[in-house]
C-alpha cells in the first residue's frame, strides 16, 4: 500500500567536494567529509543518491580491455543491435541486473587512469554496504537510505534519464493499488516506482558534467529505518523478468531471430545489422536478400537490386522457402514485400516502406 499523502516539498542538495575518487577509497567517508565541508550533515529519514561511476571506481571496476570485450563480458543476452558509424550499438540485459545501452559499460568521465568502468554485479549488495558504511560515519540512528544511480534511454522516448540501479534502505515502489483516487474511484494498477524518481530528480542537481557525483535527498517518507531484507524492496526487485517482460526481443530482433539469426551472433553481423539512422532502400534489401537465403535450401540463391529481390531455385518447394523467407525478412527491414511475378523457377519481389501510420 501506498505511505500516504505525498510531501508538498522535497529538498534536492547537490554534495559539493567531491575529490576523484580511486581504487579502494573508502566512500562513506568521502561523502562524510563533503558534507561536513560544505555545512552539511546527514539526518534522519535522508536519502544519499550517488553515480554509479563513483561506486565503480571505489570498489576497482576499471577494466583496462577494448569496450567491446567489456561489454561482451557484462552481457547477459542481447535484446537489440544497431550500427552506429562505425560501431555496433547493442541493448543488453546486463550483468548487473537493468537492460540497457552497451551494458552499463561507462568511458566518459573515468579519470586519468584510463580503461573502463564496469557497473557492480550485485548493486543492491553495494548500495546496502554503502548505507551500512554511512551509518556508522554518521552516527544516524532513524531512516536513512542509499541509492545508486545509472543512465539509461527509455522506449518510445528520446533521451536518457537516471534510475536506480541499486537501493538499499529505501522504499522503492509506491503501491497505491486497493487505494482511491482524488475522485474516490478505486485504484488496481497504479505503482510508483518512486526511487527511480528519486534518482532522475537528483541527477538535475548532479549534472553529467559538473563532478558532482553525490545528492543529498531529503524530505521525502520513503526512506527505512535499517538495510531490511535482500527481496523485492530493492531495486533489482524493478527490473521486469519472465511474464511481466513484455519487451524481451526488439521486434526486428525477433524476426531475424525466427529466421535463425539471433541477436549478438556472428551470423548477424555477417548478414549486416540495421543502422540507428534512416537507411536507403538498396541496403535493406540486400539485408533481406542475406536473411532469407540464411537456412534455405541449398538450390535457393538470390540477386537484389534498387528495390526488388529477384529468387531462384531448382525446386518449386525451394523457391517457395525462399520466397516465404524473403517476405518475413522483409518485415525486419521495416518493408513489405510483393510478389510481382513467378516464373517456373524464379519469383520477381518488390519491396515498399512500413509507414508508422500517422
Amino acid at each position: 500500500m501506498s505511505s500516504g499523502q505525498s510531501p508538498t516539498t522535497v529538498e534536492i542538495i547537490a554534495v559539493p567536494g567531491i575529490p576523484e575518487i580511486t581504487d579502494g577509497v573508502d566512500l562513506a567517508w568521502v561523502i562524510h567529509d563533503a558534507l561536513t565541508a560544505a555545512g552539511l550533515a546527514l539526518r534522519s529519514g535522508d536519502i544519499v543518491v550517488v553515480a554509479s561511476k563513483v561506486v565503480s571506481k571505489a570498489a576497482g571496476l576499471r577494466r583496462h580491455v577494448p569496450r567491446d570485450v567489456a561489454i561482451a563480458a557484462e552481457t547477459v543476452r542481447v535484446v537489440a543491435e544497431r550500427a552506429a558509424g562505425d560501431r555496433i550499438t547493442r541493448v543488453v540485459q546486463s550483468a548487473a541486473g537493468p537492460v540497457m545501452a552497451a551494458a552499463g559499460v561507462d568511458e566518459s568521465n573515468i579519470g586519468a587512469d584510463g580503461g573502463v568502468l564496469v557497473l557492480p554485479r550485485d548493486p543492491d549488495a553495494a548500495a546496502a554496504a554503502l548505507l551500512t558504511s554511512l551509518r556508522r560515519v554518521s552516527a544516524v540512528d532513524g531512516p536513512l537510505g542509499v541509492i545508486i544511480t545509472d543512465t539509461a534511454g527509455r522506449p518510445w522516448r528520446a533521451g536518457v534519464v537516471d534510475f536506480a540501479l541499486g537501493s538499499a534502505g529505501v522504499q522503492v515502489l509506491d503501491d497505491h493499488r486497493q487505494g482511491v483516487d482524488a475522485d474516490g474511484r478505486p485504484l488496481s494498477v497504479t505503482v510508483i516506482a518512486v526511487a527511480d524518481e528519486i534518482a532522475a530528480a537528483a541527477d538535475l542537481v548532479k549534472g553529467k558534467a559538473a563532478a558532482r557525483p553525490v545528492a543529498l535527498v531529503r524530505g521525502l517518507p520513503w526512506a527505512r529505518g535499517g538495510v531490511g531484507p535482500r527481496d523485492a524492496a530493492d531495486a533489482a526487485g524493478l527490473v521486469r523478468t519472465g511474464p511481466t517482460d513484455w519487451f524481451r526481443t526488439g521486434p526486428v530482433e525477433a524476426i531475424r531471430a525466427a529466421l535463425g539469426v539471433p541477436p549478438g551472433s556472428p551470423q548477424s553481423t555477417d548478414i549486416g545489422i540495421p543502422s540507428v539512422t534512416a537507411e536507403p532502400v538498396a541496403p535493406r534489401v540486400e539485408r533481406v536478400r542475406r536473411l532469407a537465403l540464411h537456412g534455405a535450401p541449398a538450390d535457393v540463391t538470390g540477386t537484389a537490386h534498387e528495390a526488388g529481390l529477384t529468387l531462384r531455385a531448382s525446386t518449386a518447394y525451394s523457391l517457395g522457402v525462399g520466397v516465404t523467407r524473403a517476405e518475413i525478412a522483409a518485415a525486419a527491414e521495416r518493408l513489405t514485400a510483393r510478389v510481382e511475378h513467378t516464373g517456373d523457377l524464379s519469383a520477381d519481389l518488390s519491396f515498399s516502406e512500413i509507414h508508422d501510420g500517422r
